[in-house]
């Protein structure tokens, strides 16, 4: 059931709101005609009726009972923020340009992560759009954006949005966002929408006031859970499922990401996101393109991600937290918090073989046994990476990975990353090494729910044992702080780094070897010391990874490639090209040979072996 203010065209707009224990709905309309009109009953707790004389822009709140008036659940525009009434928009009057955009496959996309307020100086879409160029010099082809629905005040990460339809006003607006997927379709770059539907924030959140949207039967961190599965929850269901299917039709996005599905409590036979899912499917066909799901969980499920006719959920694919404890904790050294569960080389390995490094095995942080087994699940439906919004802002100071640790580890990071059977993700700022934190920013206006949120700071890092004092969420000084410092990325160890991501995205499009999400293809080894060989394969090529998780030299016996013959160097990051101390690893590698190896602290090695370079090598000696 279609909901929200639906603009018909000529001044005329239906309005449908789901309000199921109310006994009377009205939609007060603000200038140029200024009236209360009465809803009519449709059945299954819908209200709606056409009216005349509505053109785009027009207010509305809705009034239930004759007592108070509300903005819409379905607001798809708060021009004046989350308490002020919501506006009609014309979806229809945008000239779309992206006829001809053809959508890269989904284990074909370089991910990069952003946070619209904060990645430009406008801190709008179109301050994103004018930094779209450095995005495709670097090569990746899809960018994921932070929640962008209506939130209070002008600074938030997005997880506080209490109007799911509605796009950010100090962003740009519902055209504003149409611009940019417009802009990027044009440049060949996929667009991936951050959505929550897990929990709304606590300021400017009125859908209680309409329906039983939320349910006291789970609690979550945010409070009582969205009612996905209690009584009166097919209104809810559709609510969500709508939104879904808005952000594919009206703004032409080409995938979601679900936040924390881990907080969807839902017993229900068919758990909302299969629907999700299904409903999906049915507007894909109808729209002769895909379009994709991506779910962030911590349960280590593979339900997840398994097929429908599997009884699975059906999410194209899922990050991969994991894998990113995994390398951070080698990396960094890092000890606490979950990361209590990690730091030891065949937990990489393990993440390389089959994505879950918990998989029913018992967690010291979690104190039980913990997920399951995901060595079947394809290498295209796990996202990786080394860095997020989550794992830098959510630590106390928003630190990056190139705060925790050296130069060349950070390159070694990368090269782990992009050299995985999985999709790569980077979040921004990383491909320059950049300096700035990323924190945790809010604009409430609330003085007791502020300082909720910043004693609720407090307690969140606890198990982590971080030292210093905490950034004032509520402070413009926190989020000044984490806007991108443009100036640095063409100077010194920033230029490196980011032609050294540039070198490694490259590499990861050309090699066959490396292109394929194929998990079988993998060999992982440990070898002496804290180094890991990772052996990938594919009929055209084979490549060895050579990766020093140790802050010194090691010399190693490397295992057999798979192939005899000569592998070349690919890249080294310990090259003086990538400002590192220089290498001593040979240009060519023997894959039959155990030759010992000397590799610097840190360092990163691809090795390539193309099958038709060697057919020709010995067709003619």
């Amino acid at each position: 059931m279609d909901i929200g203010a639906l603009y018909q065209g000529e001044g005329r707009c239906l309005f449908r709101v789901w309000a199921p224990r109310q006994d009377g709905v009205s939609v007060m309309l603000a200038a140029p005609d200024k009236k209360t009109v009465p809803l009519r009953k449709e059945g299954r707790g819908y209200w709606a009726a056409t009216v005349e004389g509505v053109p785009p822009g027009t207010s509305y709140k809705y009034l239930m009972n004759q007592n108070q008036a509300w903005p819409d659940p379905a607001s798809f525009y708060q021009p004046s923020g989350v308490h002020g009434p919501s506006a009609v928009w014309d979806h229809a009057g945008f000239p779309w340009r992206d006829a001809g955009w053809a959508l890269v496959g989904l284990k074909d996309m370089f991910i990069y992560e952003l946070h619209v307020g904060a990645f430009s100086p406008e801190g709008t879409f179109d301050g994103v759009i004018k930094r779209l160029p450095h995005l495709l010099d670097l090569g990746v082809n899809a960018v994921e954006i932070m929640p962008v629905a209506q939130f209070p005040g002008g600074r938030n990460w997005g997880y506080d949005g209490v109007y799911p339809f509605a796009v950010q006003s100090s962003y740009g607006g519902p055209d504003g966002l149409k611009r940019f997927v417009d802009a990027c379709h044009a440049r060949g770059l996929a667009v991936i929408l951050d959505v929550v539907y897990n929990h709304l924030g606590p300021e400017g959140n009125y859908l209680g006031q309409f329906g039983p949207y939320f349910t006291g039967r789970y609690q979550t961190p945010w409070g009582d859970a969205v009612n996905f599965d209690g009584e009166d929850s097919d209104g809810v269901r559709n609510y969500f499922i709508c939104n879904a299917l808005y952000w594919f039709k009206e703004f032409h996005v080409d995938a979601l990401r679900l936040d924390a599905v881990h907080g969807i409590y839902d017993r229900s036979a068919k758990p909302i996101l299969r629907e999700i899912r299904e409903h999906l499917d049915a507007f894909s066909a109808q729209a002769g393109r895909p379009f994709y799901l991506i779910a962030e969980s911590d349960l280590n499920d593979t339900r997840l991600v398994e097929d429908i006719s599997a009884r699975g959920c059906g999410m194209h694919a899922q990050w991969c937290d994991d894998f990113h404890h995994a390398l951070h904790a080698l990396v960094t050294g890092e000890e606490s918090g979950y990361y209590r569960d990690f730091g030891r080389m065949e937990d990489l390995i393990k993440a390389y073989r089959e994505g879950f490094v918990y998989s029913w095995k018992y967690s010291v942080f979690r104190k039980k046994y913990f997920g399951s087994p995901s060595l079947e699940i394809p290498g295209h439906k796990f996202v990786v990476f080394s860095q997020n919004h989550d794992q830098v802002g959510n630590r106390m100071g928003g630190e990056r990975l190139c705060h925790l640790a050296s130069f060349e580890a950070a390159k070694l990071a990368a090269g782990a990353v992009c050299a995985a059977p999985y999709i790569p993700f980077f979040f921004m700022g990383e491909e320059y090494a950049e300096e700035a934190p990323f924190q945790y920013f809010v604009s409430h206006s609330d003085d007791s729910l502020i300082r909720a949120v910043q004693e609720g700071r407090q307690k969140e890092f606890a198990a982590f044992q971080w030292r210093g004092e905490v950034p004032d969420p509520q402070s413009e000084d926190t989020f000044v702080r984490s806007r991108l410092r443009w100036d640095t990325v063409s100077v010194g160890r920033h230029a490196v780094m980011f032609r050294f991501y540039q070198a490694l995205i490259q590499i990861r499009k050309t090699v066959p070897a490396l292109r394929e999400c194929d998990k079988k293809a993998v060999s992982v080894f440990g070898l002496a010391g804290r180094v890991l060989q990772l052996v990938r394969s594919s009929q055209e090529s084979r490549v060895v990874c050579f990766m020093n998780f140790s802050a010194r030299e090691e010399i190693v016996s490397p295992q057999e490639a798979g192939a005899a013959g000569c592998f070349f160097k690919k890249l080294d990051s310990s090259d003086m090209v990538w400002q590192g101390p220089g290498s001593s690893a040979p240009q060519e590698f023997f894959g039959a040979s155990h030759e010992a190896l000397a590799l610097r602290p840190w360092q990163f090695i691809i090795y390539e072996r193309r099958e038709d370079e060697a057919e020709n090598r010995e067709d003619h000696p």
